[in-house]
C-alpha cells in the first residue's frame, strides 16, 4: 500500500517527462503497441537491430542512482526518505534476513516506474544520436539504418548505462538485421514471421503438460483451467500485426494429443478417432488457439 501511494506521487511528476517510445507500464502503452512501433520503423528502413540486454537490471539498479534521477524532480524531503527507506529495507532469503544496497524491490509496484527514471536518459541519448529506440521496462532495441550505425549505438548504449551503474549482458547482447529476426517481448519478428517466440512456446507447453498428467483424470476442472491458459496465450499472440496460424494449428493439435493421452492413459495416434476434435470442443468444452485468434479477427474487422 506505501508503494502505491509513492508511486501515484511520482507517477504524474515524470511521466511528462518521459520518451514517446517507452512503453512500459504507462498510461494507454503496451507491449503491443512497442512492438507495432518497432514494425513501423523496420517499414521505415530501419533494418539493422541492437537487441540488447542490460546484465541483472532490476537487481544491479545503484540505489544511488535511484536517488539522484528522483530528486532532481522531487524536493519533497518526506517522500525522498520514504523512497530511501523501501530501497534498503532488505529481504528475506530461506529464513534469513540480507540488507539490500543495490536493486529496485521485486515485485513492487514501484519498481517498473523506477525501471523508466533511471532509463529514461537512455532513451532521449539515443534519440539525441539519431538513432530510433523502442523500450519496454529493461527490455529494449535500437534501430538502425545500417550496421556501422547499430555498432555506434551498442557503444553509446555502454557508455550511458556505465554512466547509471548498470552494464549490457555480452552473452545476450547482438546485432541482428529485420531479415534475420530477434526476439522482442515474447515474439519472433522478422521479415518473414511475427510468431511466438521458442521460449513462449515452451512456457505455453510446460503449463499444459502440467495441467494434463496422465496420473489424473480429464474433467471438467481441468477444461477449465486449460481453457484458461489458452485464452491467455491467445489474447496475448494473437494480434494483427502476427502469423500465428500455422503454430497456432500446431499447438492446438498437440493440446488435444494431451488430453486424449490423459483420457485414455496411452499416446496412440489411433486415438484421435476415439475422442474426436468435435467430442472435445463441443461435449467438453475445450477452446482452441485458433478458435479464438479467427473470433478476434473477425471482431476487429466487422466490430462487435
Amino acid at each position: 500500500m506505501a508503494h502505491e501511494v509513492v508511486r501515484c506521487l511520482l507517477a504524474p511528476i515524470f511521466e511528462p517527462l518521459f520518451h514517446e517510445d517507452s512503453y512500459g507500464f504507462r498510461p494507454n502503452r503496451n507491449c503491443h503497441k512497442a512492438i507495432e512501433r518497432a514494425l513501423k520503423l523496420h517499414g521505415e528502413r530501419f533494418l539493422h537491430v541492437l537487441d540488447a540486454d542490460i546484465k541483472g537490471f532490476f537487481d544491479n539498479i545503484p540505489h544511488e542512482v535511484i536517488m539522484q534521477r528522483v530528486a532532481m524532480e522531487v524536493a519533497d524531503g518526506n517522500i525522498l526518505g520514504i523512497l530511501q527507506r523501501f530501497l534498503t529495507a532488505g529481504v528475506m532469503e530461506d529464513g534469513v534476513f540480507k540488507p539490500t544496497s543495490v536493486g529496485a524491490p521485486q515485485g513492487a509496484v514501484i519498481s517498473p516506474l523506477l525501471a523508466n527514471i533511471v532509463l529514461n536518459p537512455l532513451d532521449w541519448a539515443l534519440e539525441e544520436a539519431g538513432f530510433r529506440s523502442v523500450r519496454y521496462a529493461d527490455d529494449f532495441i535500437a534501430l538502425c539504418p545500417d550496421a556501422t550505425r547499430a555498432q555506434e549505438a551498442r557503444l553509446l548504449v555502454e557508455q550511458t548505462l556505465d554512466g547509471l551503474g548498470l552494464k549490457l549482458s555480452p552473452e545476450k547482447t547482438k546485432i541482428t538485421t529485420y531479415r534475420k529476426g530477434y526476439e522482442f517481448l515474447g515474439f519472433f519478428l522478422s521479415s518473414q514471421s511475427r510468431r511466438m517466440r521458442d521460449k513462449s512456446v515452451r512456457k505455453f507447453k510446460d503449463k499444459v503438460r502440467e495441467l494434463t498428467r496422465r496420473s489424473h483424470n480429464l474433467d471438467a476442472q481441468v477444461i477449465k483451467k486449460l481453457n484458461r491458459v489458452i485464452r491467455g496465450a491467445a489474447n496475448y499472440f494473437a494480434t494483427p500485426f502476427a502469423t500465428t496460424v500455422a503454430k497456432f494449428q500446431k499447438l492446438d493439435s498437440w493440446v488435444r494429443m494431451r488430453l486424449r493421452a490423459m483420457k485414455l492413459k496411452r499416446k496412440k495416434y489411433k486415438d484421435n478417432y476415439k475422442l474426436r476434435c468435435n467430442y472435445l470442443a463441443c461435449k467438453l468444452g475445450l477452446m482452441t488457439l485458433e478458435e479464438i485468434r479467427i473470433k478476434r479477427q473477425l471482431r476487429a474487422t466487422y466490430g462487435n
